[in-house]
């Protein structure tokens, strides 16, 4: 029997991932062409305020599982990431290290992203973002403030 050696036969697997786009999820340009059942798996989002920890794993490898079954089941999987990176834990990480939090927040994502890149996570990594990402937030805040005026116009 092989020895298993995993820093190699991972990282060559990896990488044929990655070059293939594996578990990217385009969307469909003809929504009648592809009739497969669709699925969409989201975790939590991370706080990027630090590495990850077990409780991330057990977590994310679960999410994994389910894509997994999913994609062999016939299922088109959409499986994005995203950062919760707007709030305490990203300014408290920032006041920690005595760094801005704009940039305590990106070393900490690339950091986050390396860590899962390594697990080998089937994350469709074309549909990354970050709730700091002011393209995210302003949606966010556009969705808020006509929620708002709505509200306004019920009262009145």
């Amino acid at each position: 029997m092989e020895r298993y050696e995993p820093d190699a036969i991972e990282a060559r697997w990896q990488a044929v991932w990655a070059a293939e786009r594996a578990f990217e999820t385009p969307n469909p340009a003809d929504p009648a062409t592809d009739d497969r059942p669709r699925a969409y798996v989201l975790e939590m989002l991370p706080y990027p305020s630090g590495d990850l920890h077990m409780g991330h794993v057990t977590n994310y490898t679960m999410g994994d599982v389910v894509s997994h079954f999913r994609r062999r089941t016939g299922f088109r999987v959409l499986h994005p990431m995203g950062y919760d990176s707007f709030g305490l834990p990203a300014e408290n990480a920032a006041i920690k290290t005595g760094g801005k939090p704009a940039e305590v927040t990106a070393r900490n994502i690339a950091r986050i992203r390396e860590q899962m890149l390594r697990m080998g996570w089937s994350i469709d990594w074309s549909r990354e973002l970050a709730t700091s990402d002011p393209e995210y937030y302003r949606w966010t805040q556009w969705i808020f403030l006509a929620s708002s005026r709505v509200l306004i116009s019920i009262r009145d």
